[in-house]
């Protein structure tokens, strides 16, 4: 299985966003048992700030280095037990611990009543937990069938196809106890892209763009007899290898859309991804008598 790479370079999901994080009873608890924990994206804060903001109320300065201005959060009684909710904490996407955006998220940890999700640019919505289900899609490391399987022959065409049992819609779901969110992102598989590994080769179709079929295969088998008729996907190799093989390489295109709570929904960036195989061709040689 591998990663998804977005077609539009551009794109990335969000780099950090606000989620629940810990209830009354599980700060307390986690406080008790002498833990500490981070209270926004970089900052350890010891036990001191949980029990002093936390427990006995005593307000606490917040700062993002977005904004350099230090400002005072009231605090909190006896960690808020009793009430209906979670405290909320930023979370920054795998990777990004040093990127600056995680500052984006910079509030210390923060109280949200149940049911309800905060007023702020960095809240999760369905879009954002559709791109955090993006980033989690894996697809299958797809090795494209060939004939001939050994080695291919100058001037003669390679078939290429897939098979319809390996290509399987991906479906991702992401969600937020206790708020209601949630999205199910769904990638599709659409195309096959080819590239021969050499400038010596004629690509079927000349785009390399290999669509795929009503019944979810890619390309078409070969069959015997089939070997001077022209692939409706494949590549025709001009020039024999020496000692190395040419690295064709086959990229899958998938469709990226998503649906969430509220009757949300919309399309993702298209995804690819991409292998590599050893192709050996050779020469024959005729002889004239």
């Amino acid at each position: 299985m591998g990663e998804l790479a977005p077609a539009d370079i551009n794109w990335e999901p969000p780099a950090c966003w606000y989620e629940p994080a810990l209830s009354p009873q599980q700060l307390k608890a986690a406080v008790k048992g002498g833990d500490g924990g981070y209270v926004n994206p970089r900052e350890w804060w010891s036990n001191r700030i949980f029990v002093d903001h936390y427990d006995k109320g005593i307000p606490q300065e917040n700062f993002s280095a977005k904004d350099p201005v230090h400002s005072k959060w009231k605090g909190y009684k006896n960690y808020n037990l009793g009430k209906d909710g979670m405290f909320w904490r930023s979370v920054v996407r795998k990777g990004h611990e040093s990127d600056d955006r995680a500052w984006d998220c910079g509030r210390i940890m923060f109280w949200q009543d149940a049911g309800t999700v905060p007023d702020d640019k960095n809240a999760p919505t369905p879009k954002v937990l559709a791109s955090y289900a993006y980033d989690k899609i894996r697809v299958p490391d797809t090795e494209v069938e060939l004939n001939p399987k050994a080695r291919s022959t100058v001037n003669l065409p390679t078939w290429a196809w897939l098979d319809k049992g390996k290509f399987k819609d991906v479906k991702v779901r992401a969600e937020l106890p206790g708020t209601g969110l949630w999205a199910e992102t769904t990638a599709k598989p659409v195309g096959l892209h080819l590239e021969p590994g050499t400038k010596d080769a004629q690509l079927h179709p000349a785009s390399g763009e290999c669509a795929i079929n009503d019944d979810g295969s890619i390309g078409t088998p070969y069959t015997k007899g089939q070997g001077d008729k022209t692939p409706p996907c494949g590549i025709t190799y001009l020039r024999a290898t020496s000692g190395k093989p040419y690295a064709m390489k086959a990229s899958v295109t998938w469709e990226v859309s998503w649906e969430g709570s509220g009757g949300a929904k919309g399309d993702l960036p298209n995804g690819t991804f991409e292998t590599t195989q050893d192709v050996n061709v050779q020469e024959l040689q005729a002889v004239d008598r």
